[in-house]
């Protein structure tokens, strides 16, 4: 009787272990050198599909056919389909099979010749995973990025691997799979493609992490950007986007000002849902819920929500400013309400140590920052431009204003575009950016001594081309916002011609992001100072509005200082901003938005006559003879001029020149231009030949 007790439990354990084993659900990691592990560091253990079985644990049986080298194409030249790995695969007939293959198909010997098999080869290869388990659920993987380092980047490998990526998405569509996305989480952290092509451990456990959520759904639950806080404003007049993360299938709710909308996550996690226009005003509710999960924002205002950027001219605190210490005791506004992301470090004359630079590596260059109510302890240390610009608005429009400030001192122009816009565009100045030319020397040597004490070849830093994009512009994850207001250049004024492509790049890019086409964009000229460049650079920014749409100049020349290239004078840079939003943005056609602009030229004999826009009421600011004018025939000499006003236009002569050709204003480093409108604002620096 024992004995068949003992028999009969033997029986029971067996069959439970047998049953145990074939629940587990078995996932089949299928792919190439990356998948197999290779640039990680100990891949047995480091590898993602080894990784990802630690995730999911022992409910899960995650099997590694990585084969390096191996093409989906199968006229490639080394097909998957003809390694042992996939035979492999297929004998293990998993439940799940992630694929991500791609990479080595933009090889110059298979895409060009073979493309138009990619799609056909790829169904066809997840026909065969079905054909031995027809219940497989598929995962198949965007690609993961190639670095701009790799020697083949310029020659067709970007352009390849981007016809790729596409043709996966269209497969994922036409099958009815999931897409799951190994290029986002990993393309802001080229570090980690240490050989420009494979990631290291710690890219490798980013990919397992996307498989993981992928598999499972857990994305952590219901999650907002940082950029949502009490006391925020949000854009009001237009339809409001409200987007973040939560588990997918999870059934999300907005609720605000009596509106309420519903959506679901997607298999990625995302959500996102559309408001209809809100009032301006408040004080609103927001509330966000997830199932069980609920957040809830305080004090909302609807009004205007501007971006406030740049380097230290932008950055220069209220309290530093000439104005500061009349103006911050009056500061108390509820109206306006203050997000300052400032930098964790400054970029002074030191070394930074170890942690300071993994923490670069990483992205993690700004504090963590909340929607603050303008008051005094608020605003002194927040941006004397930005504020004296809300201001303006506030008071002249009577709405909520909401000011985003991410400035950071002597960053490059390059540094806030995105990754993807400067290797389409301007690759060149990627590469080996901390011996490049275009990058202005101050730049490189302050990057070069704070990052002095790394050991890593791939060290960040934040004047690095498009770090501060991925540091300070992905971060507010698209928050509506009216415009930008920008004050920025003096890293860039040693070659104004790469500034100009720079600079057109930048609009692009931040509108692309922002999806607005024609988002203002209002920014402010060199002031003066003496520094030799800065007089062709004044007139290429003046000229750069003429170029781009919906853009507006602050010319501050009046409110510079010959030696300190921080004019503390920022009450009337960040006004003359507002006067362009208030003009362009707002329709405030009472509002002169500049002084006068050059216009046009014409000769009568041995006279110049110069047009204006923006000339009604021109004048000597000081009530003197107008200063700084010069005339040039064809041997391009100039000569000091004698200028007048006549109605809307300047004449201008030098006994000297008898057949003037050019005409030349404010054209020193540091100028005592005198030329104003009605308005009392400043001509712009001008050459009439550019």
């Amino acid at each position: 009787m024992i004995m068949t007790r003992y028999l009969l439990l033997g029986i029971w354990m067996l069959l439970s272990c047998a049953t145990y084993a074939q629940e587990k659900i078995k996932v089949a990691c299928v792919g190439n050198s990356i998948t197999y592990g290779t640039g990680v560091a100990e891949r047995e253990k480091n590898a993602y599909p080894v990784k990802l079985q630690q995730m999911l644990g022992d409910k899960y049986e995650v099997g590694n056919f990585g084969k390096p080298g191996a093409t989906l194409l199968n006229k490639g030249h080394r097909p998957y389909t003809q390694q042992q790995e996939y035979k492999d695969a297929l004998a293990f007939a998993g439940d799940i099979v992630v694929i991500h293959l791609g990479i080595n198909d933009t090889d110059p010997r298979n895409w060009p010749n073979y493309r138009d098999e990619f799609i056909g080869d790829y169904r066809a290869l997840m026909q065969s995973f079905r054909e031995v388990n027809p219940k497989a659920r598929f995962l198949i993987a965007r690609m993961t990025p190639l670095s701009d380092r790799h020697f083949r980047f310029e020659s067709g490998t970007r352009d390849w691997h981007e016809e790729i990526q596409l043709a996966i998405e269209c497969i994922a569509k036409a099958e009815g799979v999931q897409l799951i996305d190994f290029h986002e989480p990993l393309y802001p952290y080229p570090y980690m493609l240490e050989d420009a092509v494979h990631p290291n451990a710690e890219g490798a456990a980013i990919l397992a992490k996307v498989v993981y959520e992928g598999i499972t759904g857990n994305f952590g639950g219901l999650q907002l950007s940082g950029m949502y806080s009490d006391n925020m404003v949000l854009q009001h007049g237009e339809v409001l986007t409200i987007q973040g993360k939560a588990d997918a299938g999870q059934k999300v709710t907005v609720a605000i000002a009596g509106q309420k909308k519903k959506t679901v996550a997607a298999s990625n996690g995302k959500w996102r849902v559309s408001l209809d226009p809100l009032k301006a005003g408040g004080p609103y509710t927001l509330t966000v819920t997830a199932d069980k999960q609920k957040v809830v924002y305080n004090n909302v205002l609807a009004g205007e929500v501007w971006l406030c950027s740049g380097q230290s001219n932008m950055e220069f605190y209220l309290n530093w400013s000439a104005t500061g210490k009349r103006d911050i005791p009056q500061a108390a506004n509820d109206q306006i309400r203050l997000f300052d992301m400032k930098a964790r470090w400054r970029t002074d004359a030191v070394e930074w140590d170890a942690s300071v630079l993994d923490s670069l590596n990483h992205l993690q260059y700004f504090t963590d920052a909340s929607w603050k109510v303008c008051a005094p302890e608020t605003a002194d240390r927040f941006s004397a431009v930005a504020y004296y610009f809300g201001k303006k608005l506030q008071d002249s429009l009577q709405v909520p204003v909401g000011l985003i400030c991410n400035a950071i001192g002597g960053s490059p122009t390059e540094a806030w575009v995105d990754r993807r816009t400067l290797e389409y565009e301007f690759p060149a100045i990627l590469r080996n950016w901390t011996k490049n030319d275009f990058i202005q020397d101050w730049v490189r040597g302050r990057a070069a001594l704070n990052v002095k004490k790394s050991s890593y070849k791939f060290q960040r830093h934040p004047y690095e081309p498009c770090y501060l994009y991925e540091a300070g512009i992905l971060p507010l994850q698209q928050y509506p916002i009216k415009g930008v207001i920008w004050y920025q250049g003096e890293s860039n004024a040693h070659n104004k011609d790469a500034h100009e492509k720079l600079f057109k790049l930048l609009v692009q890019s931040w509108r692309k992001n922002w999806n607005k086409p024609e988002m203002p964009f209002y920014y402010v000229q060199l002031s003066s100072l003496n520094r030799p460049s800065w007089p062709w650079f004044r007139d290429s920014q003046r000229r750069l509005m003429e170029e781009i749409p919906h853009t507006g100049m602050a010319v501050c020349t009046d409110k510079g200082d010959s030696l300190d290239v921080h004019p503390t004078r920022k009450q009337e840079v960040g006004e003359r901003l507002a006067a362009w939003a208030l003009n362009q943005t707002y329709g405030r056609g009472n509002v002169v938005p500049s002084g006068p602009l050059y216009k046009a030229i014409s000769f009568q004999k041995h006279v110049a006559v110069v047009s204006f826009d923006y000339a009604e009421g021109m004048k000597a600011s000081d009530d003197q003879e107008l200063r700084t004018f010069e005339i040039a025939g064809e041997d391009q000499v100039f000569y000091p001029a004698k200028a007048v006003v006549e109605g809307n236009q300047v004449k201008v002569w030098n006994d000297k020149v008898k057949h003037p050709k050019i005409v030349r204003y404010g054209w020193q480093p540091f100028t005592r231009a005198n030329l104003v409108n009605g308005a009392g604002l400043p001509a712009s620096t001008f050459r009439s030949d550019l």
